[in-house]
């Protein structure tokens, strides 16, 4: 089962996987075959990448719980707390596997610790010394879940993430606590879920905040483990919105403003998105950047036109497609009070995203585009350019079209493949794309200057975006270093935020930190655990592109 081709770093090789990935690629190939030759053509070609593309008309991407439609209270009556307790995480866990098996992308709570406090309340569960002590067992044992299970497709791990920070008991300030807690004691191979911790100020971001001992603890668990990463809810373009209803899943998608509905997160989803190959575009433009966006323009009508295909494929569905939000009603609205899936998927998104963006300047300017002040000038108009489509597309389709930083894991590598049969240019010769709007990651910029050169962007970006600092080693101890340049990131328009450094791991002795051999033993078999695209992964699972992307890295001073 060797040389497989993986197409991200979660993939875990087995029987049942090898059985399936055949069976995908089938899939996807007829899927092309029956769609009109110009948009597969975008995709084989390499100008797009329609992502998901073997759920073509069968399903959405991604969803943030709504646990409150249709919670199955029936099933708790008449049993003790203490199997109250450990039934609310089996339901968590069967939720996640069910609806891993109905759409395509990740799953988001938007309050892990406050509807788990809600939920347990409603119970009937009093917080006594004992049944603390097993909701945090419970918790360290779902996350150890979380990070173990390789078994969706047979192969894929669950992409979760817990949104916290916010708790506004002390019952919910325990389940903050908790899962941080039990997320930073783990062992260094524990990895998952993603954990965001939501940073507000009147809550937990001051000294004077009730919940600051919260974030502190975040910070500390950041600097060893590089979990949580933060979403920043003052910042401009989340401060207009009730933080409790903000929430990120996966690695950057957002969902907030609704044409239809209540400006929330929780119970929508992205139905799909598509990656515009922004390099491909400037290779062809000939330096003009008037040809530049006029293709690019020519290439997201296309794209348009492939969103609505696949968004009215799926309307055609019944909410029996869906059965386990048939069941437990996780959207929108509660399943038993609609009478089409329209009801619920207007509520999506459908995201046009790009990569490569300082590629693009590069290959139009000659420079990179934190070089100078008129390259970056023409980044902040290029991704301004694409904003102003997308919004037009939003107003006169009544739909909630948004702008997506993809994040690239696979594409990051497929893209410049397909360029260099083509092209001639250095930004090829690394063999990766940097990620949506992202300074390139050899840039040695500070971490200040990267936060305020991308910070810009966000605002822009309305479908999902996120800003990283890429550090020498583990910051260990020093959150005081993490909270500053949080805070210099709100300031600078950041909505999300995430810290990288390496993190290798001895296979023999369990030695942790940077090394090639292992100082504790002398032991060469490592396990190197890296961000990929928003999520930590081991290294040798990586796609090619981010490998060739890891190699570059260098580190943004500012510890």
């Amino acid at each position: 089962m060797n040389n497989w081709g993986q197409e991200n770093a979660s993939q875990r090789k087995t029987y049942v996987g090898v059985v399936f990935d055949r069976g995908e690629k089938l899939v996807k190939n007829e899927i092309l075959e029956n769609l009109p030759r110009e948009w597969s053509e975008l995709h084989t070609q390499g100008y797009i990448h329609i992502h998901d593309l073997d759920a073509y008309g069968l399903t959405y991407n991604c969803l943030t719980f709504n646990l409150f439609n249709n919670f199955p209270y029936y099933q708790f009556e008449g049993i003790s707390e203490t199997r109250k307790i450990i039934k609310l995480f089996d339901y968590y866990k069967e939720i996640i596997v069910k609806i891993g098996n109905e759409q395509s992308g990740g799953m988001a709570f938007p309050n892990f610790d406050c509807d788990t406090e809600f939920l347990l309340t409603k119970l009937g569960v009093k917080p006594n010394g004992i049944n603390k002590q097993l909701i945090r067992d419970e918790i360290n044992s779902f996350i150890e879940w979380c990070n173990n299970s390789h078994e969706r497709m047979g192969e894929v791990s669950y992409y979760v993430t817990l949104n916290i920070g916010l708790a506004d008991n002390e019952l919910a300030r325990e389940m903050c606590k908790y899962v941080i807690d039990e997320f930073s004691c783990s062992s260094a191979r524990t990895i998952k879920p993603n954990i965001i911790f939501k940073v507000k100020r009147g809550v937990n971001s001051q000294k004077i905040d009730r919940n600051y001992y919260l974030y502190e603890k975040a910070t500390l668990c950041t600097t060893k483990k590089m979990i949580p990463t933060y979403m920043l809810c003052d910042c401009e373009s989340n401060k207009s919105y009730d933080a409790k209803k903000l929430s990120i899943m996966g690695c950057r998608t957002r969902v907030v403003a609704d044409e239809h509905g209540e400006n929330t997160a929780i119970g929508r989803s992205n139905i799909d998105y598509i990656t515009i190959n922004l390099p491909r575009l400037a290779l062809e433009s000939d330096k003009k950047i008037e040809s530049f966006k006029s293709n690019w323009k020519a290439v997201a009508s296309k794209v348009k036109d492939i969103l609505l295909d696949r968004y009215y494929k799926l309307l055609q569905l019944s909410k029996t497609d869906f059965p386990t939000n048939a069941k437990y009603s996780l959207w929108y609205k509660d399943s038993n009070s609609i009478s089409s899936v329209e009801e619920i998927l207007k509520h999506g998104t459908l995201s046009i995203g790009f990569i490569g963006l300082s590629e693009a300047i590069e290959i139009l300017t000659g420079q990179r585009y934190y070089e100078t002040n008129s390259g970056y000038e023409l980044a902040k108009e290029i991704v301004k350019y694409m904003r102003s489509y997308v919004d037009e597309l939003r107003n006169n389709y009544k739909m909630n079209f948004s702008l997506l930083a993809t994040s690239g894991e696979y594409i990051s590598g497929r893209f410049p493949a397909l360029d260099k049969q083509l092209f001639a240019h250095k930004v090829l010769d690394k063999d990766f794309y940097t990620n949506s709007f992202h300074i390139n990651v050899d840039s040695k910029l500070t971490a200040f200057e990267k936060i305020e050169k991308e910070g810009y962007f966000h605002s822009l970006c309305n479908g999902g975006c996120i800003s990283y600092v890429e550090l020498k080693s583990a910051p260990i101890g020093n959150s005081e270093a993490i909270m500053e340049l949080l805070s210099a990131a709100e300031e600078k328009g950041v909505h999300y935020m995430g810290f990288n450094f390496p993190l290798d791991i001895c296979n023999a002795c369990g030695e942790h930190g940077v090394f090639d051999i292992c100082e504790n033993c002398g032991s060469k078999d490592i396990t190197r655990i890296r961000r990929v695209s928003g999520y930590l992964e081991i290294l040798d699972y990586f796609t090619e592109g981010k490998k060739a992307e890891v190699k570059h890295r260098r580190e943004n001073q500012c510890i």
